[in-house]
């Protein structure tokens, strides 16, 4: 049995154990009808873990709600107090203007003190090694090459990670990285846009990115974009959000940490969000027109006094009242001029209560995988912050900074708490996330691994299957957008702490020729080449680490085995590239 063989049966059978052993599948030379009864029996399996799981889960939720006070039968939750008043935000630097050492100084004491608190040993900090791939994903969106790799790891810079780290936050790659997230954020695909080509949505949000424009600015020009997407890939967010209560929910949720929906058509039973209230936000929006959405038109955004209903409809549950900023004052309004102008004034306001806490909550659950406030998109009610007083310095020091994100980044990654190892050590081998007494071990994102895979492989051909003729389906997705689309299996976006793809994904991995092309070797085993040196370059272009002593061992006695070195060296690549460690950032 060939190496990729033995991994792949590995693979297969770490993820339907159970059924393989039940069924009687044959380990050697299982036939495609056995593994397709593994297959239909493990998706069995898991469909009824899952429906429990959910069930416990709602049975918790339910548990540690408190129940509101409302008279029998009344479903309106009209006894629900509503929310305290958030407290205006005063924007305070830590330290001086862009302290990046004041700030992972400030950071690292507010995590000590919790744990000090939680009677918690913080693990130890990372190795160079895992610091280095942890960076590379986590700014980058991609592992390092080979050389990037080696270089770093052979440094003895005192300095090396904080220079890392600026290196990477003026990568390109850190543009793209973050359009992608930000594209799943804000992009909702549905069958009303199924036609609209949102691509050009992508390079604009890396650019902005990458040229650190400000949060507010761009924020700012999402909420108000106003054209044709062709002149104003802006637009986009609303060519997707296509309804007034669609607008308010994604820009309540996104930008500023809210979950309104609920309040749509009923007091919220839980946080205690008016119906009034959510009205009174979705007024900012009852002008804006989306347009050309049909077979033939022209995608775009206007805002006018004159809504053509018929296209833009709103909800049953629709209310007609004053506009008014959410917890906030009632804004003096020209109805001959947009409103979203005002609204976007207040939202990225220096002293607004929410703006600046909602991104740095995001940022902080996306580089260490849990938020100070859990869920992001809901930090009101039940969800309290695990470190308040941190959260409240860090936005009052983003917004006094100008809402500078690169050195919100870079002061975070600059932190002993985001340079701790992921391996549970003594003291903390029970410790809840958000202690943050080690790094969460995070799975990679569908565009992480296509990236990744191809740093390593050097790419996939594009092979876009192109319509039918007569069809009209919309914009032909390319190799890398196929690729996540089939990851993402029809969800939005998925876990960074939950490894959520199944065994199609799986298999898809272990038979692509995008990975499982022996030829690929050969850029890491070149004639003449010691295979100890090729198998160092492909872990490191793979795992950006050096193999143990044991690996290499193991893997060159393999190599001596193989009918060719061609074979030989692709399964070694094939199986890395397969691997748990590879899909995980650690």
């Amino acid at each position: 049995m060939n190496l990729r063989r033995f991994f792949g049966l590995c693979t297969l059978a770490s993820l339907v154990l159970t059924v393989a052993v039940g069924e009687g599948i044959s380990a050697d030379n299982p036939t495609k009808k056995e593994i397709k009864q593994a297959q239909k029996k493990a998706a069995e399996l898991k469909k009824v873990a899952d429906a429990k799981k959910a069930a416990e889960d709602a049975a918790k939720v339910a548990a540690a709600k408190p129940k509101p006070a409302t008279p029998a039968g009344n479903p309106a939750f009209s006894k629900v107090a509503p929310p305290e008043p958030a407290t205006p935000l005063k924007p305070a630097l830590i330290g001086a203007a862009n302290d990046t050492t004041a700030v992972a100084r400030f950071i690292d004491a507010q995590i000590l003190k919790k744990q000090i608190e939680e009677k918690i040993t913080a693990a130890p900090l990372a190795s160079d090694a895992e610091f280095l791939r942890r960076a590379y994903l986590d700014i980058t969106g991609v592992i390092p090459t080979a050389d990037q790799a080696k270089a770093f790891l052979a440094s003895n810079e005192t300095t090396k990670r904080a220079k890392l780290i600026d290196e990477l936050l003026a990568s390109t790659n850190y543009g793209r990285h973050q359009a992608d997230i930000w594209m799943n954020l804000l992009i909702q695909k549905s069958s009303d846009n199924r036609r609209v080509d949102f691509s050009s949505m992508r390079p604009w949000l890396a650019g902005e990115f990458n040229a650190n424009r400000p949060w507010n600015e761009l924020v700012t020009e999402i909420v108000t974009a106003s054209g044709d997407q062709e002149k104003n890939p802006a637009v986009g967010f609303y060519l997707s959000n296509t309804t007034v209560d669609k607008m308010t929910d994604d820009v309540c949720k996104v930008f500023l940490g809210l979950q309104l929906q609920c309040a749509q058509c009923h007091n919220h039973p839980f946080t205690g969000w008016r119906q009034t209230e959510y009205w009174s936000m979705a007024q900012f929006f009852m002008k804006v027109e989306v347009d050309g959405l049909g077979k033939d038109g022209k995608p775009g955004i206007i805002e006018t006094n004159n809504v053509k209903r018929k296209k833009n409809p709103l909800p049953e549950s629709a209310q007609t009242v004053s506009a008014k900023f959410l917890q906030a004052e009632e804004p003096k309004l020209d109805k001959t001029s947009p409103y979203r102008p005002s609204l976007a004034k207040w939202m990225t306001s220096q002293t607004n209560p929410f703006f600046a806490k909602a991104m740095v909550n995001r940022m902080w659950a996306e580089l260490f995988g849990y938020g100070i406030v859990n869920p992001v998109d809901d930090m009101v009610g039940q969800n309290l912050p695990s470190h308040p007083d941190m959260l409240n310095a860090l936005a009052a020091d983003f917004a006094g900074n100008k809402y500078d994100l690169k050195q919100l980044i870079r002061a975070i990654c600059n932190s002993d708490a985001y340079q701790r190892s992921s391996k549970p050590s003594a003291g903390n081998e029970k410790a809840a996330e958000w202690t943050f007494a080690r790094m969460a071990m995070k799975v990679l994102s569908p565009e992480q691994i296509y990236d990744s895979i191809s740093s390593v492989t050097g790419g996939e051909k594009a092979e876009g299957k192109q319509p039918m003729k007569g069809m009209n389906k919309g914009p032909t997705a390319g190799p890398r957008e196929r690729f996540v689309n089939f990851f993402l299996s029809g969800a939005e976006q998925l876990s960074t702490v939950e490894y959520e793809a199944g065994i199609p994904q799986a298999l898809k991995l272990m038979n692509s020729r995008f990975v499982g092309n022996p030829n690929i070797a050969k850029a890491y085993a070149k004639p003449g080449t010691k295979p100890a040196d090729a198998i160092q370059q492909m872990y490191l272009a793979t795992l950006s680490r050096m193999p143990t002593e044991a690996e290499t061992k193991r893997l060159t006695e393999y190599l001596g085995k193989s009918s060719t070195n061609t074979d030989g060296y692709g399964d070694i690549l094939w199986a890395l590239l397969n691997s748990s460690e590879f899909a995980l950032t650690r």
